[in-house]
């Protein structure tokens, strides 16, 4: 039995936020340490928290992450800078390349992914659906980037049919449930298998987990969701109404625009 040092960087995915278990959240990191530890005796570190963006794991998760002297580290975070009007494409690169070297240059096998289009998840009007998928496609060059330059594991969340599916979100559909969030675990854990390491695929079968109920879905949106998308209406709400002006204009009929006049001709 070998031993493996484990660190999980990111926001509320990699948390566990979506896979409720009696003690708070477990979540995809967590399942896959366990399913690790059925042949290796494992350390595991799970530095995510919910909410953060790519500046926080730079600058609070990665020392930690870092302390642990981690044999295989995942960085999965981004999705809640597309949601902030602070969205900056060129210090999140440089935010997310300078972890990716630090956690490569460490020693650490990078467990990336490829983000899936999620206006079509949330069902989106289209003029916030493009605008969005954008920004996601702009953090996928990136991790394609970290990915072409530091190797490890990278699974394309966009590839999987699964995604489009609803039992593998929660009641709002941001987080995995508790099978997506195995179908995420099983995901790396294949991957990991090909790579040598010889353990336990974690299983889809839900198990240890709270069923979810309307009573617990309500009280988890009334507390944390509908509070959660208050404050993203309140920040994105005038780069929406702009996006959304631009698209108009863009689209506008050709009997109203303006068509410059040439004299001299």
């Amino acid at each position: 039995m070998g031993y493996v040092r484990f660190a999980a960087l990111g926001d509320s995915v990699t948390h566990g936020v979506g896979d409720a278990v009696p003690t708070g959240w477990r979540g995809w990191a967590r399942l896959l340490a366990e399913a690790l530890g059925s042949s290796h005796d494992v350390s595991f570190c799970n530095l995510a928290v919910s909410g953060a963006v790519v500046s926080d794991v730079r600058t609070k998760q990665l020392p930690e992450a870092l302390a642990h002297r981690p044999d295989i580290a995942s960085l999965i975070v981004g999705v809640n800078d597309t949601m902030r009007s602070t969205w900056d494409r060129d210090r999140i690169r440089r935010e997310l390349l300078e972890t990716a070297a630090a956690l490569h240059e460490a020693g650490a096998l990078l467990l990336t992914v490829r983000f899936h289009d999620h206006g079509r998840v949330f069902g989106l009007p289209g003029v916030l659906r493009r605008p969005l998928h954008a920004r996601i496609a702009f953090l996928n060059e990136v991790y394609a980037e970290i990915h072409g330059a530091y190797g490890g594991v990278q699974v394309d969340l966009g590839e999987r049919s699964e995604v489009l599916e609803r039992g593998f979100w929660s009641v709002d559909r941001l987080h995995p449930s508790e099978l997506g969030h195995r179908s995420l675990a099983r995901c790396f854990g294949e991957r990991l298998h090909e790579l040598g390491y010889d353990h336990d695929l974690p299983g889809h079968a839900c198990a240890g987990g709270a069923v979810p109920t309307w009573r617990s879905d309500l009280h988890w949106m009334v507390t944390e969701g509908v509070p959660w998308f208050g404050r993203r209406a309140r920040d994105l709400g005038p780069w929406a109404a702009r996006m959304a002006v631009v698209e108009a204009r863009g689209r506008a009929p050709l009997g109203r625009q303006k068509v410059p006049v040439v004299s001299g001709a």
